[in-house]
């Protein structure tokens, strides 16, 4: 079905996608992607807050130099310096459309709204709304997102692929409806704000994290990617094998949280300087080494000493849902185990959201910027939705009509492959991530997990030719595929560096590192 025509298609409905939505909706018409099962995406459950500098105690050239150094030697220094620029005036739009950050009670205070310090930064420049930010700027620009005239939000649709022409431009997207019926939706414009990969590994800190899709749909019009083997593990969600995942904040060390052993002990000042406000990458592997050492599932995160109204202040959102499975973190401390968080790589694109395939942008997550590096500070990935989702809004709106050329013929099969069995062969490949391309990497089990990878495709790859399409299959190919590349640039980079960690070769490599790029074709299967 040809569901018309569209100026500008957006495909997420996460932080990125709404901002993008409403930053362009007043020049073009804009038709924005948001499944219903997008609302338990990323964005949502992001806590901790948006890194900017908005204390008079705070400037521009401390932002950049922290991230720099999280980013260890691998950040685009011009992505870094424009994120960051772009911070200050990024927030003050937030807060005209009514985001309801929390106030600093302190009447001396340098800034009316209170700002936290988390792990790599060098000053509170952490603004945020209680312990639930993410939901608070979700809920607030879904609101202005709705009562726009020119913007028409489709919750039915889930897009699966991307429709391409001989021209080599993307030309919109193929998507299914709850009924499995195939839309086509075509457009002169397509942006992916889709979120990033952590879905490739078993433990995440998302009840429903993505797998790579749009990545790899990109991939497929033949998008360049970049840094895929750089996927950061949260230090600290919550350990309970029976229950959901559950992200314990950043902002939770930030204000003075303590990570202790099985028996109690503090370990981070052992392990580095900046012990629990080190970077992420740090306090992962030093908390995946503890548990390697005792053998035990998690480590214990304290917060007793704050005291009870101190805890219930600036966490409520973590207390209460802690509270619900059995945990008061005012007088017990709280398990935590890292878990599969955020691709700091993704597809390459501009500082304008531009990626290789003309017409094609990407947003957020989904998105390789190179304000990353080799690890994301904690809350630049807020900053980063909004200061390229407002500057590629600036590109589009000003973008002249595409140019016509033929569409790139696909067609549908007619035999089904179950739910049941994506989903089985897709906890396959979550068994062989989590188990060979985690926190730390060794070459025999980067070889181990491409051996099995392939195996898996194998068996996929012959049956997609006649395959009726669904998500859950759409899903499991494009993770497939994408788990490949991971692990191939996991192997070509021969050096330990931020959250790539391979005791085979622990130090770093060259002087003037360089981004890792791959592209589909670099696989041995791929689909036609």
């Amino acid at each position: 079905m040809n569901d018309g025509k569209h100026e500008v298609l957006i495909i997420g409905g996460g932080i990125a996608g709404l901002v993008l939505a409403l930053e362009v909706a007043d020049r073009r018409p804009v038709t924005l992607l948001q499944p219903a099962r997008d609302g338990l995406g990323a964005s949502r459950w992001a806590q901790g807050g948006i890194a900017a500098v908005l204390s008079p105690d705070d400037d521009i050239e401390a932002h950049v130099a922290d991230t720099l150094i999280a980013g260890d030697g691998l950040c685009d220094e011009a992505a870094v310096r424009f994120t960051v620029e772009q911070g200050p005036a990024a927030i003050a739009w937030l807060l005209s459309l009514g985001v309801p950050f929390t106030p600093d009670p302190d009447p001396n205070a340098g800034y009316p709204y209170h700002l936290t310090r988390e792990g790599g930064h060098g000053a509170r420049r952490i603004i945020h709304a209680d312990d639930a930010t993410g939901r608070a700027v979700v809920e607030t620009l879904r609101r202005h997102v709705e009562a726009h005239p020119a913007i028409r939000l489709r919750t039915d649709l889930t897009a699966i692929g991307l429709i391409g022409d001989r021209a080599g431009q993307c030309r919109g997207a193929r998507c299914l409806d709850a009924a499995g019926q195939l839309h086509e939706l075509r457009a002169d414009d397509t942006v992916l704000a889709t979120g990033g990969a952590s879905g490739l590994f078993r433990h995440t800190t998302s009840p429903n994290p993505a797998c790579g899709e749009g990545m790899m749909m990109a991939a497929e019009l033949g998008a360049e990617l970049m840094n895929l083997e750089f996927q950061q593990f949260h230090p600290t969600c919550l350990f309970d094998p029976d229950g959901p995942p559950f992200l314990i904040s950043e902002a939770v060390r930030g204000e003075g949280g303590l990570l202790l052993d099985v028996e109690g002990r503090r370990f981070m000042p052992d392990v580095d300087s900046r012990a629990e406000l080190a970077p992420r990458d740090v306090v992962a592997r030093a908390i995946d080494a503890q548990m390697q050492r005792s053998g035990q599932g998690h480590v214990w995160l304290d917060i007793r000493h704050l005291g009870e109204a101190a805890i219930r202040h600036h966490f409520p959102t973590i207390h209460a849902h802690c509270l619900s499975r059995g945990i008061d973190i005012a007088s017990a401390p709280i398990p935590v185990v890292p878990a599969a968080h955020y691709s700091c790589g993704g597809i390459s694109t501009s500082l304008e959201g531009a990626t290789t395939v003309p017409r094609l942008y990407a947003v957020g997550e989904v998105a390789g910027t190179g304000l990353h590096g080799a690890n994301r500070m904690a809350s630049n990935s807020l900053l980063e939705c909004l200061a390229f989702a407002r500057s590629c809004a600036r590109r589009l709106r000003h973008a002249r009509p595409a140019n016509e050329a033929p569409l790139t013929p696909w067609q549908a099969g007619s035999a089904r492959i179950s739910e049941e069995e994506c989903l089985a062969l897709l906890a396959e490949l979550r068994e062989v991530m989590s188990a060979r391309v985690a926190i730390v990497r060794r070459d025999s089990g980067l070889d181990e997990a491409a051996r099995c990878l392939a195996e898996l495709t194998d068996r996929l790859a012959p049956r997609l030719a006649d395959a009726v399409p669904s998500v859950e299959l759409a899903s499991l190919w494009h993770a497939l595929r994408l788990a490949r590349l991971t692990v191939a640039s996991a192997t070509a980079r021969r050096e330990s560096r931020g959250l790539h960690f391979n005791p085979d070769c622990p130090l770093h490599g060259d002087a003037a590192p360089q981004a890792s790029r791959v592209h589909l074709s670099d696989l041995d299967t791929e689909r036609t």
